[in-house]
């Protein structure tokens, strides 16, 4: 694996970050990327930075979509992305909700804001978390990884701008960030963050 390899990773959010935020998104022809959010990812890539796209889909547990669904819609994503040059290192969903119907009515070590997409990800690609970045809208992003080194970004796109005023002060501590979209949160990594 080259040194650019290496980096520590950058995870993003799917819905209200890559993708505008639908609600439960339940068709494919929902899927519309956020502008600049292609661009963004493309020029991490080429920075030589891993991309990787972690994403509740508690859609499943709640009946709304099959985990089939959830699948198609990973690949779905990397397909508009595709089109647009850009490319990700990485899928991963979590389908469970405690209040959700069996068998994915439970809690997760997968779910955000718990760990363990971030510590597979991490296992399957080779990279330790620490000084990873995590770019969501919502505060379940924003402490995923939090033990594991991984720092926030809130982006205003999606829910952003409705968490944006209950950051806690720990925040700006964990070297948090805020930025309007994945574009300028993406820029501000690439120049040395």
């Amino acid at each position: 694996m080259s040194g650019t390899a290496r980096l520590p990773p950058i995870f993003l959010d799917r819905d209200g970050t890559i993708v505008e935020e639908v609600g439960y998104l339940s068709a494919l022809e929902q899927m519309r990327l956020i502008p600049g959010a292609a661009d963004a990812i493309r020029a991490a890539k080429a920075a030589g930075r891993l991309v990787v796209v972690i994403t509740n889909q508690s859609g499943v547990a709640r009946g709304m979509f099959t985990e089939e669904f959830a699948r198609r819609s990973g690949g779905h994503l990397r397909k508009l992305l595709e089109e647009r040059g850009a490319h990700i290192d990485g899928y991963y969903y979590c389908p469970d909700h405690p209040q959700g119907r069996p068998p994915y009515d439970r809690e997760s070590e997968r779910r955000k804001p718990r760990p363990g997409m971030v510590i597979q990800a991490c296992g399957e690609l080779g990279v330790s978390p620490d000084g990873a970045w995590m770019i969501g809208d919502r505060m379940s992003d924003l402490e995923t990884g939090r033990e594991l080194g991984v720092r926030p970004i809130l982006v205003r796109t999606g829910y952003g701008r409705e968490t944006e005023p209950t950051l806690p002060p720990e925040f700006g501590a964990r070297g948090g960030r805020v930025f309007d979209d994945l574009a300028a949160a993406m820029a501000w990594i690439l120049a040395g963050a």
